[in-house]
Formats: structure tokens, sequence, C-alpha cells
């Protein structure tokens, strides 16, 4: 059986577990919290001044954390790009069935990017009352982020795509996590919260993700174990690899952020290694038995890379010199 067709019979088999981890791990609309619970109230009376002690607290934040913030909220704008990669995975149906109801898959799919979609609502909202940022500028970034759509080399593959999703939410935790405490620190107590109750929302689709990653090594253990390894010896790629500012090209903004986020110590390479850690950890690839040889030596290999990458991170200088990006120019803190 070709091994796109033993994908597709793991995840049919996984496919009646998919409305638990939507109830497990995903909030009902009416339940869950939006970007409005966080923001000021502008149509009632104190409106106006919780917005002039949200640009007053914004005063605070520096140059560095800026860039940051403004790049998260434009990876999480490029939703759109996301879902439609997920929803064109092997065993992921658009379609729904003669009773009307959806495929398991696509309902998580469209119910995760309901909530994700919440962020970037959020932490736009948030950037635009600051009058901290060129709003245009992100603006225009984010639709290059859309227009320009990205490839984290997964293809069609579930494996793969959930090692991917397992990995970067995890990440986007901790970035959200980082930013939110160093934005109480500074005094700025909204942000802060907006922050931390949108890594919260990570962190709980983090935890879906790698119960359907261990649930396929339950299933097809050998394929699992080389699909980890091949997405980890390419490396794990953001989502936002393709971010680029009005009039330039592709990269160089990326690079930039990345070195911004290193230097705060929002999301540094010690982390990605701590990430691979604790999936190796929780789906237990040591004590994985009845494997192919290759799924061995891959194993190994996924064993071994965490202090690999260390020694090689340790070496590593991280660039002191701030980019100064068109989002944030001219706004009195460089």
């Amino acid at each position: 059986m070709a091994l796109e067709n033993i994908r597709l019979e793991v995840m049919k088999t996984i496919e009646s577990k998919v409305d638990g981890f939507i109830d497990q791990y995903l909030i009902p609309v009416d339940d869950i919290w939006q970007p409005t619970d966080f923001l000021p109230n502008l149509q009632g009376e104190e409106g106006l001044e919780n917005v002039k002690q949200l640009r007053e607290e914004a005063k605070e934040l520096g140059y560095d954390f800026w860039v940051v913030l403004v790049a998260d909220m434009v990876t999480e704008e490029a939703l759109p790009t996301y879902e439609s990669w997920l929803m064109d995975v092997e065993g992921v149906d658009q379609q729904r069935r003669a009773d009307g109801e959806q495929n398991p898959w696509s309902k998580w799919v469209r119910h995760w990017t309901g909530e994700e979609n919440r962020h970037g609502d959020t932490l736009n909202k948030y950037l635009y009352l600051s009058g901290r940022v060129n709003m245009r500028e992100i603006e225009k970034t984010t639709q290059h982020l859309i227009n320009d759509g990205f490839d984290i080399g997964t293809g069609r593959d579930p494996y793969k795509n959930f090692v991917y999703t397992s990995f970067q939410e995890l990440a986007t935790n901790i970035s959200h996590k980082r930013v939110g405490q160093l934005a109480k620190k500074k005094g700025n107590k909204m942000l802060g919260k907006m922050c931390n109750i949108i890594a919260g929302d990570e962190m709980r689709h983090y935890m879906a993700y790698r119960e359907f990653v261990k649930t396929i090594f339950e299933h097809d253990p050998s394929e699992m174990m080389l699909a980890f390894h091949d997405m980890m010896k390419k490396k794990i790629v953001m989502p936002a690899q393709f971010l680029r500012e009005s009039g330039e090209g592709i990269a160089q903004a990326f690079e930039n952020f990345s070195n911004a986020a290193q230097r705060l110590g929002v999301y540094t390479t010690y982390d990605y290694i701590e990430i691979l850690k604790k999936l190796n950890a929780y789906w237990e690839i040591d004590k994985m038995r009845a494997l192919t040889d290759e799924a061995e030596k891959a194993r190994d290999y996924l064993m071994k890379l965490p202090d690999r990458m260390t020694r090689i991170a340790d070496r590593i200088a991280i660039p002191q010199d701030q980019y100064t990006f068109k989002w944030v120019e001219n706004n009195g803190i460089i």
C-alpha cells in the first residue's frame, strides 16, 4: 500500500476521536473571550479615557518590543494562509456529509481557525489605538504575507503537518507569554493580559496537536518517526519566514525581526531546542520498539539533535544593531 494510502487510513482511524479533541481543547464561541473583553469600550463613557491610558502606557515600551509585537500580530493576521494549507492536508475533506455534518478533520481546522482569528484582531486593535506604529505599513506587510503564502516543507502529509503545528503552537505560546511579561513589567497591564490569554489559547492548541501526533505514533510508529525526523532535519521554519516590508524583498524583514526577538529574549534558539526536547519526551520516542531500521536511525538522530544544536547555539552571537523598520519608524522611541 502506498504511503499516502497508509496515512489516509490512519487519519480515518483517528477521525472518530476528533470531536472529542474539539470538546477537550477548544472552547465554544459563547464561552470563550473576545478582543473587546480586553480593549477600551468605546461605547462607554470611560472609553476615551481608557484609550488615553493605553497610549500613555505604550510610551514605556522600547523599539525592539514594538518590532516583535508588530511581527507577532502580522503572523497571526496571515491566518487565511494557514487555514487553506491545513484544509489541503490528506484526510481533511471539506465537503459536508449527506446529513449536513462536517468532516471531523475539517471541523477541527475551522474551529481552530475561529479561535486563532481572535489573536490578530486583538493585537491589531491594540496597535492601532496605541498610536506608536505605522499601521498603513503594517497593513501592507500583512497583505504581502498573505499574498506570498508560505511553504513549511510538509506538502499534504498529515504526519509532517502535525509535527509542524505541535512545534509552532508551543513556539507562539512562548513568544506571546514573554511579550506579555515584558509589557507587564513596564506597567502595561492591559497588553500584558491580552498577550497572556493569547498564550493560553496557543498552549491548548499545542496540547491538541501533540496529541494528534501521539495517536499517530500508536498506529504507524515508523512512518511517524520518519516524518518527525524529516521535519527536524529540514528545521521548523516560522510561518512569518516570508515577512516583508513594502518595496522590499522577502527574507530580510524576518531575519531582523528574529534578531529583535532574540535580543529581547522573547524567542531564542535555546527555546527552539527546548521545544524539541519536550516533544521527544512527550512522545516518548526513546521507548518506542518495533521500528524499522530506518526509523531507528531517525529516532537516534532526534535524540542526539538537542545537544548538537546547543553546541552550535553556544557559538552564535546575536546581532545587536537595531534595524529601522517602516512599521515603527519616526515614533520617537528609537
